[in-house]
């Protein structure tokens, strides 16, 4: 049913990549609803309870409930937690808080990823920068989707912007990965490397990409709960991702209500 690169990544047809862009609109419009609700006082739990309604009343299923034993919804991760940050009712926001909400639905078999980092109220100029950063340093990883690319030249990408903006940390254990019929499918996607290195894209490859920048030092821990990454110095990170699959008309960005039209025109091979 599923071709597979030599390399072992799943290749879907055009109608495949349309059941996954039908997936990745859920996760979409749910998270734009998450982004109008982040708000001081607001729980991380309220905002797993909003995503879950948001996901079921669309037709689809929360891919990260339950899964490994995730008991939530979204990741809901609140400044020094970089990724898999549990929502909990006593995790109320604050004014000047960064919140990075990670969300997949499942629909009709077919995944949708993405993550966004959301400002809680007015944030420092520095919150505000890393935020664009983490973004852009997303879209440049994107746009290095190109038929005969190779699989290195995303985090290439990704790495040359952020080093270029400041003295930040890129987590190295943490990074995208392929998507499809499974949330996470071969192959990993690093945040950094050398370009011209690992397979070769092909059309109908599609990944999730997702770069993850800390304020501080790159190192981390996981917590007492076995799911919850934070810096290792205590400082904020942020986090962005979406799915994107490779079409022949290049990157299609899945998780985009646009498709991604807005950000990756005039994203070149230069970037």
């Amino acid at each position: 049913m599923f071709r597979k690169s030599r390399h072992g990544i799943q290749i879907k047809t055009k109608e495949q990549i349309e059941l996954m862009r039908a997936a990745g609109l859920v996760v979409a419009r749910t998270l734009e609803l998450l982004r109008k609700e982040v708000r001081p006082g607001i729980t991380t739990l309220d905002l797993d309870r909003i995503a879950e309604e948001a996901i079921r009343d669309q037709g689809a299923i929360p891919s990260f409930k339950g899964y490994h034993g995730y008991p939530a919804t979204i990741c809901a991760s609140v400044n020094h937690e970089v990724v898999h940050g549990i929502p909990h009712d006593r995790r109320r926001l604050r004014e000047g808080d960064i919140i990075s909400i990670d969300c997949g639905a499942i629909l009709d078999g077919w995944h949708g990823d993405a993550a966004i980092t959301v400002p809680v109220g007015e944030v420092s100029p520095e919150l505000t920068k890393l935020m664009q950063v983490t973004e852009e340093a997303m879209w440049r990883g994107i746009s290095a989707l190109r038929v005969g690319g190779h699989l290195s030249d995303i985090g290439f990408r990704i790495e040359r912007y952020v080093r270029s903006q400041g003295r930040y940390g890129i987590p190295p254990e943490y990074g995208g990965h392929g998507i499809g019929t499974e949330m996470h499918m071969e192959p990993w996607v690093a945040n950094y490397g050398k370009p011209g290195r690992g397979p070769r894209f092909e059309v109908g490859m599609c990944f999730a990409i997702e770069p993850m920048v800390n304020l501080g030092t790159p190192r981390t821990r996981v917590l007492s709960d076995e799911w919850t990454v934070v810096t290792l110095d205590g400082r904020p990170s942020a986090h962005f991702e979406h799915s994107v699959a490779l079409t022949e008309d290049g990157p299609l960005v899945l998780t985009a209500l646009d498709g991604g039209a807005s950000r990756l025109k005039g994203q070149g091979a230069a970037n």
